[in-house]
């Protein structure tokens, strides 16, 4: 299948969002959904790990600390070469890729694949199947894939907001989002402004599955939905959640 050559949010972590993101994550969050990870997958030592759009490596260095063999792979420069300093520092079997999850080649089979933080809501419908085909692929024969998102339809409607604001350490954080129903989307323009008074506004688009859309492309693409948590403990998900962790097999 062919798919598009860009996406509006290549370059949305180039901004000073690449900082922001780091901030919003809570404490103990990114531990425990490696933890979570390690336990759906029935990791063993060594085990091969796929991290797609892999941020600045918080599960990817953190598996790696935990004795998993692991691919990151994001397109931004700067969080590539900050996994590849800290992995040769800890010595770490963690391999960073600077690469577009579209286009980036893949060799070899994981035990697991991850597309956490909201990523896979960047894909619409026709590059969502071509990544899933993708990543059906490279799984080993009881490998599964796991996403972390809240932007299923289940989630997105319910906990819509047209206007947000933020206070995160010395930035003002203010959103906007429009909700478009063909294809089902939220658009979003972010306006950060620093203490020096430097405004940056940066825009991005979510795409919106419902958990029945996203079944259907997973059944296209060789593999199978298991199970939707609403946290890494594995609370089942229920609606009214904010988050979903949606863990998907491969078919035999």
């Amino acid at each position: 299948m062919q798919t598009k050559s860009n996406n509006i949010n290549d370059t949305f972590f180039q901004s000073a969002y690449k900082e922001i993101w780091r901030k919003l994550i809570p404490p103990g969050l990114s531990e425990a959904e490696c933890s979570f990870v390690e336990d759906e997958a029935s990791l063993q030592k060594g085990d091969n790990v796929l991290d797609l759009l892999c941020g600045y490596g918080r599960h990817a260095l953190e598996l790696g600390r935990r004795g998993y063999t692991v691919t990151a792979i994001d397109n931004l420069q700067e969080y590539v070469a900050e996994i590849e300093t800290t992995a040769i520092a800890e010595n770490l079997a963690v391999t960073a890729i600077a690469a577009s999850a579209m286009q980036v080649p893949l060799s070899g089979s994981y035990k697991v694949a991850l597309c956490m933080g909201n990523s896979f809501a960047f894909f619409g419908r026709e590059d969502a199947l071509s990544l899933l085909e993708k990543i059906a692929a490279h799984l080993t024969p009881d490998g599964i894939f796991i996403i972390n998102t809240w932007m299923i339809a289940e989630i997105a409607i319910r906990h819509f907001r047209e206007h947000e604001w933020y206070k995160i350490d010395e930035y003002k954080y203010l959103l906007e989002y429009k909700y478009h129903f063909n294809p089902g989307r939220i658009e979003s323009e972010h306006t950060l402004l620093a203490p020096d008074g430097t405004v940056e506004v940066i825009r991005g688009v979510d795409y919106v599955f419902t958990l029945d859309e996203l079944s259907f492309l997973f059944d296209q693409a060789g593999l199978r939905l298991r199970s939707v948590y609403s946290t890494p403990k594995k609370r089942p998900f229920r609606m009214g959640d904010n988050k979903a962790y949606i863990v998907v097999e491969k078919k035999n």
